[in-house]
């Protein structure tokens, strides 16, 4: 059944991929207007996270930022197709990397660093992939989680790859980041996530108790690399720019948590400033602090 929905979806996927931007919107519009008026797709999900995140609003203006969050998120889903077939060129032209970006990183390559790149799902992170690996002197590894159905999963990966991004499954992060380390590398976190609750570090999260992925930072003070924290700003519709700032260096305190804390207080920072670029739908906070 997997195989049978991928191979009758297909042609419609490569076909978005080629249409002009203009159109890609108006299709997307339509596709707002089905999921949110007709399917309702986890507007549940979407509006507990909202009225959570933020309880200083009216029902008005979360109602409003639930829709301009689903408008975001329809042009999302279109947007990532385009990277079947766009241009190296058009590419860089709707998700630019801002010239402080380009200088520290470079300034990092020319010292011959590999580094940890930590970043939330804000913005279009597909597109400042892309973008990274056409610009940045580093080999980017991205760690994904894989799909269940192994067609769509073999999709994804290759429009992640098309521009010579590299990919690593999670379950073969640390080895993976070993086996590289006379490359010059940037491998990307994306770090929020809801993570295994016994792992994880605790702290207020958009006004909530919230389990925080620990990975970036142990997997950092293992393997002694820079982090640099990666934002991705929307410009306008269908335009983004990515942005940059060097977090910690080692060595590294030992003080477990406070690496975690800089990077998510950051990225909380992001969604605040643009709070509809955000991935609203993901049940964030399914997971509740266990208390003796």
């Amino acid at each position: 059944m997997c195989a049978i929905i991928y191979y009758l979806t297909l042609p419609f996927i490569y076909l978005l991929s080629v249409v002009p931007f203009r159109l890609l919107y108006i299709i997307s519009d339509g596709l707002y207007l089905l999921l949110y008026y007709v399917i309702g797709y986890r507007k549940e999900v979407v509006h507990s996270n909202l009225t959570n995140a933020f309880p200083q609003k009216t029902p008005a203006e979360i109602l409003t930022l639930e829709k301009n969050f689903f408008r975001y998120f329809c042009d999302l889903l279109l947007e990532t197709f385009k990277t079947l077939s766009i241009t190296p060129e058009k590419m860089l032209q709707h998700c630019s990397i801002d010239p402080a970006a380009t200088l520290l990183f470079d300034q990092l390559a020319a010292e011959n660093k590999s580094i940890i790149i930590v970043m939330g799902h804000t913005g279009n992170w597909e597109w400042a992939g892309n973008t990274f690996s056409l610009c940045c002197k580093h080999q980017l590894y991205v760690i994904y989680h894989p799909l269940a159905n192994k067609y769509f999963n073999g999709l994804i990966c290759r429009m992640r790859k098309r521009f010579g991004t590299k990919l690593i499954p999670m379950k073969d992060t640390f080895r993976d980041i070993v086996k590289n380390r006379h490359e010059l590398t940037a491998t990307a976190f994306i770090a929020d996530q809801s993570p295994n609750p016994n792992n994880a570090h605790w702290m207020n999260f958009l006004q909530q108790d919230t389990a925080v992925f620990m990975g970036t930072e142990r997997i950092a003070k293992k393997i002694k690399y820079p982090i640099v924290f990666v934002s991705v700003k929307r410009l306008t519709r269908g335009y983004y720019t990515l942005m940059a700032e060097q977090l910690q260096s080692p060595p590294y305190a030992d003080d477990e948590g406070s690496i975690t804390e800089t990077h998510t207080k950051k990225l909380e920072a992001d969604i605040l400033a643009q709070p509809e670029t955000w991935l609203w739908g993901h049940k964030r906070w399914k997971h509740k602090r266990f208390k003796t």
